[in-house]
């Protein structure tokens, strides 16, 4: 039964900027998802598209929600609350937490969206009850959250986690962010897309284990670097993926991952499912 107050639902809005999606929904106090919907991330006017999403969402929320989180794609600046998504290049420092407040009236809190994702996990998740480990998500774009010492790394600008901006190919191919031989550049849905012509769900076996291995490869070095014990991969690239690309992964880990405190890293399904994006953003209004 869901927590109230003078029996109304506690619960929260829940809202994911995705580089293929927009979404939103309402989540309760346990962490379910009560009403949620979802449309196509459009090539432009891209607020007008969410702000009606959202609205249409708080309208058939059964009790007015307490707060609001937003997980979006980076760079941000959570000081000043404005996001630069590279998947929505006419965000320019949108100030998006400020709009959704006007939207709203709701308290409104945002961070990357593969950061909500490890909130969400370590809520109600395959992460519970784990202190130190990376949430992944593979989509569109593929970013990353990392919990150390069960606390939520932030970095300096809160920008800490960008899971798929580590090199994974010297001298590989340029990457939407300007650098070379990204993760995101060979791992993420557009870029698939855009090698083999064909949406990822319908990628060849060859590129599904390669997506495995080169995501294990930078794994094992993140694993090092942090002292992991667990990573946590969701998106639709990696669970459309399914067993093959994990497999392919772990075994890549277990290849490269030869420190003694690196041994038992283990690569596991979101345990959200596709409804991490929004638990998590859901987690972090909760926190």
């Amino acid at each position: 039964m869901a927590a109230t107050v003078v029996g109304v639902t506690i619960c929260y809005l829940a809202i994911d900027v995705g580089g293929a999606k927009l979404a939103a929904a309402i989540v309760n106090e346990q962490g379910e998802v009560l009403v949620r919907d979802r449309i196509a991330t459009p090539q432009r006017e891209v607020w007008a598209a969410l702000s009606r999403l959202v609205l249409r969402v708080v309208a058939a929320a059964p009790s007015r929600p307490v707060g609001c989180g937003v997980g979006c794609g980076g760079p941000m600046n959570p000081r000043e609350r404005t996001v630069s998504p590279l998947y929505v290049p006419t965000w320019k420092s949108f100030p998006l937490a400020a709009e959704i407040e006007a939207l709203t009236q709701l308290p409104t809190v945002i961070d990357n969206n593969a950061k909500t994702v490890a909130l969400g996990e370590a809520w109600c998740g395959a992460a519970v009850g784990q202190r130190d480990f990376v949430a992944v998500v593979m989509g569109a774009g593929v970013g990353g959250g990392i919990i150390s010492g069960g606390q939520l790394l932030q970095g300096r600008q809160g920008n800490a986690g960008h899971f798929g901006h580590m090199v994974v190919e010297p001298d590989g191919r340029r990457c939407t962010c300007g650098g070379l031989g990204c993760l995101e550049a060979y791992c993420s849905g557009r870029a698939i897309e855009e090698e083999t012509g064909r949406p990822p769900q319908r990628a060849p076996q060859s590129i599904v284990e390669r997506t495995g291995i080169l995501t294990g490869r930078a794994l094992a070095s993140l694993g090092a670097i942090c002292d992991l014990k667990m990573a946590v991969i969701g998106g639709s690239v990696a669970l459309g993926f399914g067993e093959p690309f994990f497999s392919a992964a772990q075994a890549e880990l277990d290849q490269r991952a030869r420190l003694a405190f690196t041994q038992g890293f283990k690569v596991v399904p979101a345990g959200l499912g596709q409804l991490a994006p929004l638990v998590g953003a859901a987690a972090l209004a909760r926190t």
